[in-house]
């Protein structure tokens, strides 16, 4: 089997490229390689992608929509998996047009390359943002997302009534996944776990938002890549495709379907997991909610389990162990 796999540099691209090579998929990878977060953590993902006779990879932005075109004609893919993306609820505030570029014209820019390759399964990327200011928890992917508090969290929401439409006029099966605070091994350093323990080992004080009253999903990133992989197999089509509770289009071959841990855990004790991970404790400063942001994310993922028979099974003070450990590794502390 082939794949294309959009942001393979990037954090959940990798553990995906990594989980099919290790299957025995081809991969090719996408990626832009941008400059949001350190470069050097991007090119030592890939330099390990590329130790598997598998995988290659074209550098490009979805923007450039011929690069993007000949790499996914070249690949010839089974599947394509869209993770690529412009992430980050604060910075889309201050440079949303790096989101309507990326999120919304390098989408189309996938879209269209998809539908001239004809795979059999579309997989792209939104996420638990597009909840917005919803507070019947846990989320399940009927309820109405229509109240989205960044710019993030539109581009988001634009990608999947995009991805419907195109799934109505074209018939290429598509399936959103809605991710929940992945944190994991190779994360990214804009998030709060990366953070934080940076922060925390190096004796720095740490911002904690809503003075602590924040509560999130956090889902383990081996836990989000095999969901994933089970969707792979899970191909949307007419209503005898429908399980219990679908999301399942009645127009379309299209789903949306919540990949989280279904646990909603207080920020203050994931810090308390960093605390005892590093063996330090941290100086905590506390701060009012941030503009765009959220106080709870909770995942109802019982469309997951109905579709693939999994569910996510990472304890919190687990995964924040694993990371601690692969730190301390990276960098040498």
């Amino acid at each position: 089997m082939r794949a294309f796999v959009t942001g393979t540099a990037g954090f959940i691209g990798f553990h995906l490229a990594e989980l099919l090579l290790q299957e025995g998929w081809e991969v090719a990878g996408y990626d832009g390689m941008t400059d949001y977060y350190d470069v050097t953590l991007k090119e030592r993902r890939h330099a390990m992608l590329r130790q598997h006779a598998g995988f290659t990879a074209t550098e490009a932005l979805l923007e450039d929509a011929p690069a993007l075109s000949a790499a996914v004609a070249d690949a010839r893919p089974d599947v394509i998996v869209h993770l690529a993306a412009q992430a980050g609820v604060r910075y889309s505030i201050d440079n949303p047009r790096a989101y309507l570029d990326a999120n919304i014209t390098g989408t189309f820019n996938l879209m269209e390359a998809a539908l001239a390759a004809g795979p059999a399964h579309l997989l792209m990327a939104s996420t638990s943002s597009v909840y917005g200011a919803g507070t019947e928890m846990p989320y399940a992917e009927t309820q109405k997302a229509d109240t989205q508090m960044s710019f993030y969290a539109a581009t988001k929401k634009a990608n999947e009534a995009m991805a419907h439409s195109w799934a109505h006029i074209h018939g290429l099966p598509i399936t959103m996944f809605r991710f929940f605070t992945v944190y994991g091994p190779w994360g990214r350093p804009d998030m709060a776990l990366f953070k934080f323990t940076r922060a925390i080992l190096d004796g720095q004080p740490i911002d904690v938002y809503n003075h602590g009253r924040m509560w999130r999903d956090f889902t383990h990133v081996a836990d989000l890549v095999r969901g994933i992989r089970l969707l792979i197999d899970a191909v949307p089509g007419g209503p005898e495709t429908a399980v219990a509770g679908d999301s399942l289009s009645p127009v379309a071959p299209w789903r949306v379907v919540n990949i989280g841990n279904s646990t909603s855990i207080r920020l203050e004790d994931f810090i308390d997991a960093i605390e005892a991970a590093t063996g330090r404790k941290a100086l905590r400063n506390y701060m009012d909610m941030q503009q765009g942001d959220v106080p709870a994310t909770w995942a109802d993922a019982s469309l997951l389990r109905a579709l693939t028979g999994y569910a996510p099974q990472t304890g919190m003070r687990v995964g924040v162990a694993q990371f601690v450990d692969w730190y301390r590794e990276y960098h040498g502390v």
